[in-house]
């Protein structure tokens, strides 16, 4: 082999260097400006959560450790005291029990009838679209106005009582001012508001689920009966998830229809929520420690009860 013909081999089979432009692209990018790009955008949402949400429950933490009350300085640190003290609270346990009784009955009727109305509306037709606007209506109605309006509603001399006695009724239920009544009250007008919501998550839910598995389930000789619950009870197990949490936090949370219909009465404390009663004790009495203790032992139930029942119900959801 000569001389020219080795070199011209050497240049084919030797590998060309690669160009400049190709060894930069190789290259990883520094991690510093893909940094502060991820921050630009995430910034903004981190510093809202710490300044609303995550500075306020330390500052409430700290407050509840200590005897603060601004009208009577000093403050003093006091420990678990305040934790201590709740539980023997005879007005926080009623609180507490008021609560629990509010949040039953607002998670299971707006679930229980916001299915039902869901399947009769889970047709097509300009009727039924206007009947799930009237549905909805109430959700975006500011609580304090619904208060206000069922406060008249519901008065001894108001407009349902006035009917009552029309048909014969001599002595109509106190609706607000009997002890016994008054908390289903408010847990009804709760329900009443919170229903459209519960209904729209269901509609979403039974428009997701497949007319194929319905159609093969009839074929098969099942029912409607036997349809929804082998196919389409399953398959709305995501909406009932979304509406229990939001219903517990919302109805665990009450504070605005206690404050408009009923004041935490009648009686004593007969409809006193737990937020009532950490509003009243923190800026009526000035006791600011003690009410941060309720809120910090509120916000620990709630987390508790939230994630047992979100991990329940998350376990019996099925993927198509």
């Amino acid at each position: 082999m000569g001389e020219g013909e080795l070199t011209s081999l050497t240049a084919v089979v030797a590998p060309s260097a690669p160009p400049a432009t190709r060894r930069s692209a190789g290259r990883r990018k520094p991690i510093l400006p893909r940094v502060a790009h991820f921050a630009s955008f995430g910034a903004p949402g981190v510093l809202v959560y710490l300044c609303f949400v995550l500075a306020p429950i330390l500052i409430s933490f700290g407050y509840s450790l200590t005897n603060h009350n601004p009208f009577r300085p000093p403050v003093k640190f006091v420990g678990f005291g305040n934790y201590r003290q709740l539980f023997t609270d005879e007005q926080f346990l009623t609180a507490l029990e008021v609560t629990t009784i509010l949040t039953v009955i607002v998670v299971i009727v707006p679930n229980v009838l916001g299915l039902a109305v869901a399947l009769l509306l889970d047709r097509k037709g300009l009727l039924y679209n206007a009947l799930r606007s009237v549905f909805f209506t109430p959700v975006i109605l500011s609580s304090v106005v619904v208060s206000i309006v069922w406060s008249r509603l519901l008065d001894d001399r108001g407009p349902l009582n006035g009917l009552l006695r029309a048909v014969g009724v001599e002595h109509p239920p106190g609706w607000l001012s009997d002890p016994d009544v008054a908390l289903y009250s408010v847990a009804s007008i709760v329900c009443w508001q919170m229903l459209g919501f519960c209904v729209v998550v269901y509609l979403a839910g039974l428009q997701g689920v497949p007319g194929e598995l319905l159609e093969a389930a009839e074929i098969d000789g099942a029912g409607p009966v036997r349809r929804f619950r082998a196919v389409t009870w399953p398959l709305l197990a995501p909406s009932l998830t979304i509406n229990t949490v939001v219903l517990l936090i919302s109805a665990f949370k009450t504070y605005d229809y206690v404050k408009v219909i009923t004041n935490g009465g009648p009686g004593s404390g007969a409809t006193a929520t737990i937020a009532f009663a950490v509003l009243q004790t923190g800026f009526d009495s000035n006791h600011v420690g003690y009410a941060s203790a309720m809120a910090v032992l509120m916000l620990v139930i709630v987390a508790v009860v939230t994630t047992v029942v979100l991990g329940f119900l998350r376990r019996r959801e099925v993927d198509l």
